[in-house]
């Protein structure tokens, strides 16, 4: 039998390869959402991390509370077993969109596989958020859907406060879980809407979904299009990606330039979204009982469609313009950053980890000591030097670097940078004596 693990995490900041988790909660349930048990963590801050000045006065833990706890190693090796555990389904609301990216990254950088818990031993994933999108637009009844400056806000701080879901702060993570599953639970007394939109994130059914809409325009739906959209789009299937052949292109048919397309200016007349299957965007047939489009956006898809078929010589060079679309690289790529350039571990690399999880901290040291140079070399030291207190000279290097950069040319946060931001938020920013004294005690941290 699947369990479910609702989970959700804090971070210092929003940059996957160089934030950590500060803190983690989760509840497990069984399949029809009985409480069996709940976890939480509370993680050390790395020395090498400035976390972010936002991220602080959004979730409130400050850095004196970052003293206390498990170090990252410890923490993100339960996490990993929590959601590695035989026959999870792990979700939460918008892990999809953040937190699960997050979590790849974090099991990474510790020595640990980053994948298997979203296929082995009949592990899987759901997310919440693009479920709430579903029931806002088609059972709109079930729950009530809060407005923020007129519009209807699918923030999880909204629906709790609009639903009574959870008492306590928002973001914080136990208080958001519990909030999450009792959404889930609202939603879960519509049972067939519950199933079918469940088997949007069984990539089989997905794509076999998405195999009956070949060549005909389609519905994409995603939080992503916002409320002035209704959370959907028009588009039409291109095929798969040439070079990462897990993502299906969708070509949005609701672009004005679409009919100015030549070989010069794809980039600038097209809009593409890329779809992995078993993942959020859902497609949907254009039937009358899906589709929010306005008028003008369904005769402007109808008339871009037109053009396609009129026009097959232009809709193959948009085609394959996506399909070859390779992402920038950066050489100087910093390893934390590195998960999707390395590729995956061979077997001599995953023996080499299964057995530094297994050892004593000495012999932690000398293994990786012996080994030859590689990025699972630079990887174990820097796990040695955040949680073990270990000296190297790579780890060493990494925190006198002024500029560190990630896989999308991204430059980790920097003291400089953070000192910076803090002057920013307090010029611009109505701020509690909570949120005042937080940034006070990062600016003391970081000078």
């Amino acid at each position: 039998m699947h369990t479910y693990l609702f989970y959700d995490i804090e971070t210092t900041g929003l940059n996957k390869s160089f934030d950590q988790v500060v803190q983690f909660a989760a509840i497990r349930t069984d399949k029809d959402l009985n409480f069996l048990e709940s976890y939480e963590y509370k993680v050390k801050l790395n020395k090498d991390v400035i976390p972010s000045p936002y991220a602080l006065i959004t979730h409130r833990i400050g850095i004196s509370d970052l003293d206390d706890g498990l170090t990252e190693y410890e923490a993100i090796k339960k996490i990993h077993k929590l959601l590695n555990e035989p026959n999870t389904i792990s979700l939460g609301y918008n892990t999809l969109g953040f937190d699960d990216e997050f979590l790849r990254f974090s099991f990474y950088r510790n020595l640990l596989t980053p994948y298997t818990h979203q296929f082995a031993n009949n592990c899987k994933r759901m997310d919440i958020f693009p479920i709430a999108v579903m029931f806002h637009l088609f059972k709109n009844e079930i729950i009530k859907w809060p407005k923020l400056e007129g519009k209807t806000s699918l923030k999880l701080e909204q629906l709790n406060f609009a639903n009574k879901l959870a008492s306590g702060q928002a973001h914080d993570a136990m208080v958001d879980v519990k909030a999450t599953l009792a959404l889930a639970k609202l939603f879960f007394q519509e049972k067939n809407m519950w199933d079918y939109l469940a088997d949007f994130f069984n990539k089989h059914v997905d794509l076999k979904r998405v195999a009956d809409l070949k060549d005909q325009m389609a519905l994409v739906l995603d939080g992503f299009f916002g409320a002035d959209n209704f959370y959907q789009c028009p588009a039409i299937l291109l095929g798969n990606h040439l070079h990462y052949k897990n993502q299906l292109l969708w070509l949005r048919l609701d672009t004005e330039d679409l009919t100015k397309t030549t070989i010069d200016n794809v980039k600038e007349t097209t809009r593409v979204i890329n779809k992995k299957p078993g993942e959020p965007s859902f497609i949907l047939p254009m039937k009358d009982r899906f589709v929010k489009l306005s008028k003008e956006r369904l005769e402007l898809a109808q008339k871009n469609l037109k053009w396609l078929h009129d026009n097959p010589k232009k809709y193959d060079i948009i085609a394959n313009h996506y399909k070859e679309y390779k992402h920038p690289t950066y050489e100087n790529t910093d390893i934390d950053a590195s998960l999707y350039l390395n590729g995956f571990m061979s077997q001599t690399e995953q023996r080499f980890c299964d057995n530094f999880h297994k050892s004593t901290i000495e012999e932690k040291i000398k293994m990786t000591k012996d080994l030859n140079s590689s990025n699972i070399k630079t990887i174990s030291e820097r796990v040695l030097a955040r949680n073990f207190n270990q000296s190297f000279d790579n780890f060493n290097n990494l925190i006198k670097q002024s500029e560190v950069i990630d896989f999308q040319g991204r430059v980790k946060l920097t003291k400089e940078k953070a000192l910076e931001q803090i002057t920013e938020i307090k010029d611009s920013l109505k701020l509690d004596a909570r949120q005042n004294e937080l940034l006070d005690e990062l600016k003391a941290y970081i000078t």
